[in-house]
């Protein structure tokens, strides 16, 4: 019998433990922990999209061909959304970054740059690419050019945020991830243009760049999750 009252007396502690948490989170939950879950979700949401549409579409080589193109199957809706949701969710937690980063020099056009990197994503899931052998539509250009912008933009809206990170206590230990993640999209890219949708491993590396992207989001939403619940916020 002790050994019951043992075993109930840490389950209620335990049970009662887990409430306090919780109480105490949802009291510290706010516009900032909002902003927060915006980042988190917006990466969750194009990768299950991005799988569930690959892994379930005949015929499609998730290591040969290109995430577009996957949006022209049948079940290419799911990964359309997850563009989508994956642009407008960035454009929210930009705005947790511009309200929770202290400003240094191109701070604002770091910002800029990462908002014009998630309304590239809006654009890229609005308008369907090309197939490599069909000819050239209005629509194909647009999310090219849309596909080339915001990948060019990304490395130098993680660049010219990163002065600030350096500075600020709150943010200063992911600087150094910022940079590499920043020379990562670079490198990732310019390796990207040696191969070609459908023949080798340009799927495999496409998702390497769009990987090293998302997880960067990732990252830097946990953090500002994290300050969000400090109990005296940065106003």
């Amino acid at each position: 019998m002790a050994i019951f009252q043992k075993i109930y007396l840490f389950l209620k502690s335990t049970a009662l433990a887990i409430k306090t948490a919780l109480v105490t989170l949802s009291q510290r939950f706010n516009i900032r922990s909002s902003l927060a879950l915006a980042g988190i979700a917006g990466p969750l949401a194009l990768t299950a999209g991005d799988l569930y549409a690959g892994l379930d579409t005949p015929d499609y080589n998730m290591i040969r061909h290109s995430i577009s193109s996957l949006a022209l199957s049948p079940i290419g809706w799911l990964q359309t959304i997850g563009f989508l949701a994956l642009g407008l969710l960035v454009e929210i937690f930009a705005a947790g970054l511009l309200f929770n980063v202290k400003k240094a020099r191109w701070f604002f056009p770091g910002i800029g740059a990462l908002l014009a990197f998630g309304f590239g994503m809006l654009v890229i899931g609005a308008f369907a690419t090309d197939l490599v052998k069909d000819a050239r539509t209005i629509e194909g250009t647009i999310h090219g050019i849309a596909t080339a912008v915001s990948f060019s933009l990304f490395p130098v809206a993680l660049f010219l945020l990163s002065l600030s990170f350096k500075k600020d206590p709150d943010w200063k230990h992911l600087y150094r991830y910022t940079i590499v993640a920043s020379i990562l999209s670079v490198l990732i890219a310019i390796a990207l243009q040696f191969f070609e949708d459908g023949i080798n491993y340009f799927g495999l590396v496409e998702r390497i760049l769009v990987a090293n992207m998302i997880i960067w989001v990732e990252v830097m939403a946990v953090n500002l999750l994290r300050i969000s619940f400090k109990p005296h916020p940065r106003s």
